[in-house]
């Protein structure tokens, strides 16, 4: 029987089984762990590729965009140059956003997103930047080409999710957010997390 290339036998792992996008820096895929709908935060399991419960969100806060990862990318040494009050990556995939005027609810999904800008922040100590995106070709968002295109308020509620998400009462915050970019330097920051996967996995 012949099968369609590329043929998976088996389920591809979505960090290192999924390709990082079709025209990377500027347009990659995204892979959905979190939807604005979840009041739990979801992650990858790195050994099976499956979604594993991470933690209930503690306070009422929701996410207010899709929230997954790049795959094929890496936070390590190329990341950290570019966060420089940082002691390392965080050792994980690239973060991202995705926004998307129609509601999606469904996580576990591969989407095609064009890279506007991001957030710099260090959780811990470890660069954990936020890259900021659209939903490619979205019917609403398509003209959107840099962060400052899209409503200040948007840009601050994806701030404040990210600077309290890991807030637990009576603890010191160990997330710190420290800046917003554009999407020039937000194409670094995706561009420097390929290399870093290539150093640390090869391809």
């Amino acid at each position: 029987m012949n099968f369609p290339s590329p043929f998976y036998r088996w389920r591809p792992h979505p960090w290192h089984g999924l390709g990082v996008g079709p025209n990377p820096p500027s347009v990659v895929h995204a892979y959905i762990e979190i939807t604005p709908f979840d009041l739990v935060k979801y992650e990858v399991d790195k050994e099976t590729g499956y979604l594993r419960v991470d933690r209930p969100q503690r306070t009422s806060s929701q996410p207010p965009v899709l929230y997954g990862f790049i795959p094929q990318t890496y936070c390590g040494d190329e990341i950290k140059r570019l966060s420089p009050k940082s002691e390392r990556g965080d050792g994980d995939p690239l973060d991202i956003c995705v926004i998307s005027e129609r509601p999606i609810s469904k996580s576990e999904i591969i989407l095609q997103a064009r890279v506007v800008g991001g957030i710099q922040a260090i959780d811990g100590g470890e660069a954990d930047d936020k890259i900021i995106a659209v939903l490619k070709n979205d019917s609403f968002w398509g003209n959107v080409n840099d962060i400052e295109d899209l409503p200040t308020l948007m840009i601050e509620r994806i701030r404040h999710y990210f600077a309290t998400y890991k807030l637990v009462f009576g603890k010191d915050n160990p997330m710190t957010i420290e800046g917003i970019y554009g999407c020039e330097h937000a194409e670094k920051v995706v561009q420097a997390s390929i290399t870093d996967y290539d150093n640390m996995y090869g391809r």
